[in-house]
C-alpha cells in the first residue's frame, strides 16, 4: 500500500516516511500542495499523512476538493493546534484522524496502519455478527444475545463502526465522526462519553476494549 506524506519540512518528512516504510508501506513525499495534488492524480495512493500548514496553503482545501471528487482513502492530519475548533474542522473537512505536534512516530505508524485496514463485509450479508452482537443492515436494529438494544442515533453509529471493523482497532478520530451532534460541548470528550453510555446499554460483560490514547475495538469478553 502506498502512502503520500505531505510535509514541507524535509527532515520531518524523512522521519515520517521511514517510520511508515518500517511497517511495510511504500511512501511518496510531497513538499507542498501543488506537488501533492499532482501525485494524488498521477499515482494510486492508499492513504495520506499531511501537515495541515503548508507554504502554499491549507491541506484541508486539497483534501476537501479530492473528497468532493470521490476520493475515499484515509487521511491522517498533523496539526500544531489542539483546540475544539481545530479538531472539529479537521474531521468535518475530510480528515479521518489527527495527531497534535509534537507526536510519537510509533503512534503515527499505528494509527495509519489501523486507518488503512479496510474491514471486509460480504456485500450480500443482511446481518453482521461480532461475538453475541448482531446488526441488521436493512432494519438497522442491534441485538445482544438475541435481546434488542435501544440506542440513540449516535450510539448506534459508534457501535456500527466498531462492528464493521470486526475486532480491528477503530481510532478516536474515526469515532469522532459519529459524535458530530455532540461537538457543541467544547469542554466534553464526546467519544469517551459515548463509549461510556454504549457500555451501559450493552451491559456486562464489557465487549469494548480501550486502546489507550488511540481508540477502541470489540473483543470476546472473558
Amino acid at each position: 500500500m502506498r502512502i503520500l506524506v505531505v510535509q514541507h519540512d524535509s527532515e520531518l518528512a524523512a522521519v515520517i516516511a521511514e517510520c511508515l516504510r518500517r511497517i511495510g508501506f511504500d511512501v511518496d513525499v510531497a513538499a507542498d500542495l501543488a506537488d501533492a495534488d499532482l501525485k494524488l492524480g498521477a499515482t494510486t495512493c492508499h492513504g495520506l499523512v499531511a501537515d495541515r500548514a503548508q507554504p502554499d496553503g491549507d491541506v484541508l482545501r486539497l483534501v476537501a476538493a479530492h473528497r468532493r471528487a470521490g476520493w475515499t482513502r484515509p487521511v491522517l492530519m498533523l496539526t500544531a493546534l489542539d483546540s475544539h475548533g481545530e479538531r472539529a474542522a479537521l474531521i468535518e473537512q475530510g480528515a479521518d484522524d489527527y495527531l497534535v505536534k509534537p507526536f510519537n512516530t510509533t503512534e503515527l505508524a499505528t494509527r495509519m496502519r489501523s486507518l488503512c485496514r479496510a474491514p471486509v463485509v460480504p456485500a450480500q450479508a443482511s446481518r453482521l455478527r461480532v461475538g453475541d452482537l448482531e446488526w441488521g443492515r436493512h432494519d438497522n436494529e442491534f441485538t445482544r444475545g438475541g435481546v434488542p438494544l435501544t440506542l440513540t442515533v449516535t450510539e448506534a453509529a459508534v457501535l456500527r463502526a466498531l462492528m464493521l471493523a470486526g475486532g480491528a482497532l477503530v481510532t478516536r478520530g474515526q469515532l469522532a465522526k459519529c459524535c458530530a451532534a455532540e461537538q457543541h460541548q467544547p469542554e466534553s470528550h464526546p467519544v469517551d462519553a459515548l463509549i461510556g453510555r454504549l457500555r451501559r446499554r450493552l451491559g456486562p460483560p464489557d465487549p469494548i476494549e480501550t486502546v489507550r490514547r488511540i481508540g477502541y475495538r470489540l473483543v470476546e469478553p472473558a
